[in-house]
């Protein structure tokens, strides 16, 4: 049985920006600024972050109309590299990368709808045994999980309904959010571009390494900015079931991370113009946003819930189709290999389910986008370099797209990711340590699967 086609061009685009807007945009400009402590330098990270993105988006577009099949990134790396190469994606994929996601905005989505019910907290513990531990956060977290994972067994365009409604909401909601913050800002007096000054440290005061330690510090910091614009490839993830992939899937990744990250730096445009950078750092529970609407209006911003809802669905509806994608040759559960009545994988989108409720009692939301963002570099960096691979190894692969820039702009990005990951390495190595073992902890789970499916097959 094979998925039907139902994804059109501004369903993918939708899936695209609802995936990339969530958390982020609203939390992780006070890690940031505590990080790089001046406005310049905050700005900066963001810019740098679109850079990046974009980049990776034009890659992504020629890899997508080159191989529009189910499971996207999976398959491109499996075609660039082997089999095992796919499978270490597709495991980290599972055990970290999307199901944290998916995990780490279930917990921002429930820190947020703290602001309007008290009850909903990280303090408020629901029950303990020893020094394990549920808050009425994590319980939260996982109802909406379960419930948007639900939403998803009705059908693809069923999920692409709610994703197109609350991306449709949460975009207004955010430009809302610029025109607001310019407009109140100058008219109450609270913004001033005084704020922006001065825009960067002087020299002496970067780090006590200079420059090179200053920059690996920098580079550290960009995990909160690069987590925000995360989830942007997850349309590859449904190529078979979209209309026209060779055209759509392209297109719809140049407008949708375009069109997100010039919203993301404008956010914090308004930020800076309003908030002292002081207050930024300092902001409750990292909700810069609520401080930014509650100085310029006095009431907190709703629709900061609205996008972290609208995230969780479009990842829960494109995470599983890889695991559907592996399960099909062999290297994940067999009963995600299956698609219900409705055309969707329902056993993948439940096995996902199960692990993101799992990785919601595991940590708190900083710690699951610090094991997040390494794990999505490394395979970022490798599915990149399978751009200049597949260019030498299948030169006369039908390409309807072709990357623009090519080679300068994947080699910069490769350049830049590496500088990432070996800053994280340095700096936060607590989190991105564990993120490396648990790639290379696939190594042998892969031959253990291969082993088994030989033994079944024979």
């Amino acid at each position: 049985m094979t998925a039907p086609k139902k994804l059109n061009l501004f369903d993918s685009t939708m899936i695209i920006m609802g995936s990339m807007i969530g958390s982020g945009i609203f939390i992780v400009s006070a890690q940031i600024s505590r990080d790089v402590q001046t406005p310049g330098l905050l700005i900066l990270a963001w810019v740098i972050t679109a850079i990046m993105t974009i980049i990776g988006a034009l890659c992504y577009g020629e890899l997508a109309a080159m191989m529009p099949k189910a499971g996207g990134q999976y398959i491109y790396l499996k075609e660039a590299y082997n089999p095992l190469m796919g499978f270490l994606y597709g495991w980290t994929l599972f055990t970290v990368i999307q199901c944290g996601t998916i995990a780490a905005v279930g917990v921002a989505f429930a820190k947020f709808l703290g602001v309007f019910i008290p009850g909903v907290s990280a303090t408020n513990t629901v029950f303990s045994v020893g020094s394990f531990a549920v808050n009425t956060q994590q319980v939260v977290a996982i109802v909406v999980i379960v419930l948007l994972s639900l939403t998803n067994l009705r059908g693809l365009k069923t999920g692409a309904l709610v994703q197109n409604f609350f991306t449709v909401t949460k975009i207004g909601a955010l430009v809302l959010l610029i025109l607001v913050g310019l407009v109140l800002g100058v008219t109450t007096g609270h913004g001033t571009w005084a704020n922006f000054h001065p825009a960067f440290p002087k020299v002496s005061d970067l780090s006590p390494y200079g420059l090179i330690g200053a920059a690996g510090v920098f580079g550290a910091a960009l995990v909160g900015s690069l987590f925000s614009a995360d989830a942007w490839n997850n349309i590859t993830f449904t190529a078979g079931e979209v209309k026209n992939p060779q055209k759509d899937i392209p297109r719809s990744l140049i407008i949708g991370t375009g069109t997100v990250l010039l919203i993301y730096i404008l956010v914090n445009v308004v930020y800076v113009f309003n908030l002292p950078i002081e207050q930024i750092k300092t902001a409750e529970n990292d909700r810069v946003a609520t401080l930014l609407v509650d100085t310029i209006a006095g009431s907190s911003g709703k629709f900061i819930i609205i996008s972290t809802f609208g995230c969780i669905n479009g990842m829960v509806l494109a995470g599983a189709r890889v695991y559907y994608a592996m399960a099909n040759d062999g290297l994940f559960f067999p009963s995600a290999g299956k698609l219900s009545k409705n055309g969707v994988p329902a056993n993948a989108l439940l096995f996902q389910m199960v692990w993101c409720s799992i990785l919601a009692l595991s940590g708190t939301y900083g710690h699951l986008l610090d094991y997040v963002i390494f794990a999505v570099l490394l395979f970022y960096i490798f599915t990149i370099g399978g751009v200049f691979i597949l260019r030498k190894k299948q030169p006369n692969a039908s390409r309807p797209y072709k990357t623009w820039g090519y080679p300068v702009l994947p080699a910069l990005y490769i350049i830049l990711a590496i500088w990432v990951c070996i800053s994280l390495l340095k700096y936060k190595p607590e989190y991105t340590y564990p993120g490396l073992i648990i790639v290379l902890i696939g190594v042998p789970i892969y031959f253990v699967l291969k082993r088994s499916t030989k033994q079944v097959e024979d």
